[in-house]
């Protein structure tokens, strides 16, 4: 795979961990701009919401339109979003501009995904290093978000947040429109419109729509006010959800192939857990160095740096070991990191722990995200075809999310307020009993046990799709 095609690919996946990350730093100037806290909430939780229930819709469009036009068009977006925000006369504005841009940023990880596939399929090329290029800039983009962020806010204000993404949607839109090979002939171009809408599964696509984002609604109003009357809502459109896709012939998300392709769904399973997992990390630690420990922003952002830099590291690291050993090592690593991480939170880390303790931590908790990342989403490259797998990695974005949403519930649940030492050792137990589980699945699935790689191309493939 060309580096030109899989960097500048890569650059658009960034804007996603760059728009998330940045926000967390900008928040307090958004209040204070506004004159009201009220609502600011939902300038964080608009753009998860937009990108966890537009993502797999994104690849399937990709599937119909092309990979590159619809990949391109969520850049416009981005760009249209960046604009509405940064002249955002109102709180109201600026959450809708949040949701354009979560709608923009969740076209490029599938799309560029699909794009990838396609060309592997014509040039025999290995899709192995592109995933490690797109994770790593995600995650490069994760660790120096608030710092860029902070840089930002502080020079400039908050809405050079916003105004940040326009050289860079510039950028990467010339660079994919230059070096990434035009789409092949679609849907859209061999079929008449009437075929071509049919072809959309507009029910399917509005079942799914409203199933996800009501989970997501569901989900965040557990660390508040719980709305339990959407849980018959949510059981009512997850029955009309898989009815539906059951019984048409073009479903949007094909749920038979999906129950049927035991890998690819128990890959997703350990996605939801892995990234629950991660987001108590990231998002519980980072409170209880603030509030337990009484360090300033700045300084509970440099100590979670670890965590960001050695995933990046470990992403690298953990392509290699794929490459050579198969899912199964990588797997292996990523879920005892996971319980020593977890363990290391619950024994270890405390109130009086000096810092040298707390990065040594912070780096060992940086270990499974990048093992666990590589493994699953190799995987589901390899367990879908290239017309399939933009719409498998949309689920697995939505499913990233959803994860992060438990993970709030999880983190007001274990640490509470006021936040001590107690608080953070549930935290820890609850992801060393995560990843635990996680590493009963990967030692027991049969899936991987029977893994090989074709000598010719040296690519991953499974030989048995029935876990």
């Amino acid at each position: 795979m060309p580096r030109s095609i899989s960097l500048g690919l890569g650059s658009g996946t960034m804007l996603q961990a760059l728009n998330s990350s940045m926000i967390a730093v900008a928040i307090v100037g958004i209040a204070a701009y506004f004159g009201s806290a009220q609502g600011s909430s939902w300038v964080i939780s608009a753009l998860y919401i937009a990108t966890a229930v537009t993502a797999p819709t994104a690849g399937r469009l990709g599937v119909l339109l092309g990979p590159r036009r619809v990949y391109l068009a969520g850049l416009l977006m981005i760009g249209v979003g960046a604009v509405v925000g940064a002249l955002a006369p109102t709180l109201g504005w600026l959450i809708f501009a949040r949701v354009l841009l979560g709608i923009g940023t969740a076209s490029q990880y599938p799309n560029a995904m699909t794009i990838i596939r396609n060309i592997a399929e014509h040039t025999g090329a290995q899709t192995r290093s592109a995933i490690a290029v797109l994770t790593v800039c995600a995650q490069s983009m994760v660790a120096l978000g608030p710092t860029i962020g902070g840089l930002l806010v502080g020079l400039f204000g908050w809405q050079s947040i916003m105004w940040v993404n326009l050289p860079m949607v510039v950028l990467t839109f010339v660079w994919v429109w230059r070096r990434v090979p035009a789409d092949p002939p679609t849907a859209r171009d061999t079929v008449g419109a009437r075929e071509f809408l049919r072809s959309l599964d507009p029910m399917g696509t509005a079942l799914f729509l409203g199933l996800v984002a009501s989970t997501m609604f569901l989900l965040l109003s557990l660390t508040g006010h719980p709305l339990w009357w959407l849980v018959p809502v949510v059981a009512v459109l997850t029955a009309s959800f898989v009815g539906w896709e059951a019984r048409t012939p073009t479903p949007f998300i094909d749920v038979r192939t999906v129950a049927r392709n035991r890998a690819l769904s128990m890959t997703l399973g350990r996605t939801l857990m892995t990234y629950t997992a991660f987001y108590c990390v990231f998002f519980g630690l980072p409170q209880w160095l603030q509030e337990s420990r009484g360090f300033s922003a700045t300084v509970a952002g440099l100590l979670m740096l670890p965590v960001a830099l050695v995933g990046i590291g470990s992403t690298m690291t953990a392509s290699r070991t794929f490459a050579v050993h198969g899912p199964r090592r990588t797997l292996l690593v990523g879920t005892v990191g996971l319980v020593v991480g977890g363990l290391l939170l619950t024994l270890v880390e405390n109130g009086a722990s000096p810092v040298w303790v707390l990065l040594l931590v912070a780096c060992v908790l940086g270990i499974p995200n990048g093992f666990n990342n590589m493994g699953n989403q190799n995987l589901i490259n390899s367990v879908t075809s290239p017309g399939e797998v933009g719409t498998a990695i949309g689920i697995y974005r939505t499913i990233q999310y959803i994860g992060a949403n438990l993970a709030a519930v999880v983190i007001e649940l274990t640490l509470r307020r006021p936040m001590d030492d107690a608080g953070l050792h549930r935290t820890g137990l609850v992801i060393a009993i995560i990843g635990g589980l996680l590493l009963a699945g990967v030692l027991c699935s049969r899936t991987l046990r029977q893994w090989r790689q074709p000598v010719d191309l040296g690519e991953a493939v499974a030989v048995d799709s029935r876990g």
